[in-house]
């Protein structure tokens, strides 16, 4: 993996925004870093997706574990969402099943997992189709591991007959920097491609009805048969209006399912760990500090964008985050990642149903925040 500079196209802005990518700048500047570009090896991105498509097939093993072992008090996962759980993992009800790895490659080039994000999955428009259409301004000569668009389009063909009805309903939050409108629009866009109804609905808009003929409702009074969220299931399940959830008469389709709760919250790291101790593939894991001499990494169970997270080295706090995230928290060993001139990459993982369909790379300090930055790759 080799880092390079490179001229910026002169109208690279235009060109990023005609794609829909409106957040390409962050606090003054480029969240977009399109002057930056990293190439890696086909031996490189064969070992990323071997790595992930393990790791994979480990994330369901834990999965089981949770749900064999009753572990979901140490999920903080609320009773009432059990059976929900439960049903849904047995069940497995037509889902996208996309996701992404955040992966460190350590000194010897081993992927590392730092974390799985499978429940809301951002920077997607980056990775499936700016850096897409960079390589192809820019580099064309050279390929790209990246064939995330097309993966999630024929994962949608794929579950399409299985829909409760033609419709699929795209709910999000509206937010300031415009990312999970815009992310929700793409998701459309890659839906109708393959053949699906849509609609816009934001999460406020919601609407349920009581009875027999009762559920969710969108805003002209149609019942959401399926629904597509851009909003996090913790989220969900702690606000009143979740709870609808469990008696819901119609039995609206979640994309993605609730059983994502166990895979998106770090506690399934510690659970990893014991399952598959010492794996060349996951950094240690546990509930409790590490014992002495050893550098770790504090990170909340449900926390989001590299919020409150601490690095402890030597026994002493050298980098630390401040956020929103407080509750219980899990510590995970420390991976030293190669140093890129000042910056530090972290690979995001795609993974369509089981299957890794390409990469992105943010680079920053040694906590990936939510203003750090996203650099192209080429394979080369």
């Amino acid at each position: 993996m080799q880092r390079h500079t490179i001229a910026a196209r002169a109208d690279w802005q235009a060109e990023v925004e005609s794609l829909g990518f409106i957040w390409h700048s962050a606090v003054g500047l480029p969240y977009w870093a399109e002057g930056t570009y990293y190439t890696l090896t086909e031996a490189e991105t064969d070992r990323i997706a071997a790595a992930s498509e393990e790791l994979h097939q480990m994330f369901i093993a834990a999965g089981e574990a949770v749900i064999a072992q009753n572990l979901f008090a140490r999920f903080g996962i609320p009773d009432w969402c059990v059976p929900l759980i439960r049903d849904a993992w047995e069940a497995e009800p037509p889902a996208l099943n996309y996701c992404r790895f955040d992966l460190g490659l350590d000194r010897d080039g081993v992927p590392r997992l730092f974390k799985y994000n499978c429940d809301t999955p951002t920077s997607l428009v980056e990775a499936a189709l700016v850096q897409w259409f960079w390589k192809e301004d820019v580099l064309p000569q050279s390929d790209q591991y990246n064939r995330i668009h097309e993966a999630l389009v024929d994962r949608w063909r794929t579950i399409a007959p299985a829909l409760p009805g033609a419709l699929v309903h795209f709910a999000h939050v509206a937010d300031s920097a415009g990312e999970d409108t815009l992310t929700t629009a793409y998701m459309m866009d890659i839906a109708r491609e393959a053949g699906l109804q849509v609609e816009r609905l934001a999460m406020p808009d919601i609407g349920w009805g009581d009875g027999a003929n009762g559920g969710f409702f969108d805003v002209a009074d149609r019942p959401i048969a399926t629904l597509y969220k851009l909003y996090p299931w913790e989220w969900l399940t702690a606000e009143p209006f979740g709870r609808n959830i469990a008696h819901d008469p119609r039995g609206t389709l979640w994309i993605e399912p609730i059983w994502k709760m166990l895979w998106s919250n770090k506690a399934i790291l510690p659970l990893l760990w014991q399952l598959y101790p010492d794996h060349p593939n996951l950094l240690g894991a546990s509930w409790n500090p590490p014992p002495r001499g050893r550098d770790y990494v504090i990170k909340p169970m449900l926390g989001r964008e590299g919020a409150n997270v601490s690095i402890v080295r030597d026994g002493q706090v050298v980098a630390a985050t401040d956020g929103r995230y407080t509750g219980p928290a899990i510590y995970q060993e420390f991976l030293d990642l190669p140093d890129y001139a000042g910056q530090f990459p972290v690979i995001g993982s795609w993974m369509v149903d089981g299957t890794c369909a390409g990469v992105g790379i943010r680079e920053g300090g040694r906590i990936t925040g939510n203003t750090d930055r996203f650099v192209p790759h080429v394979i080369g």
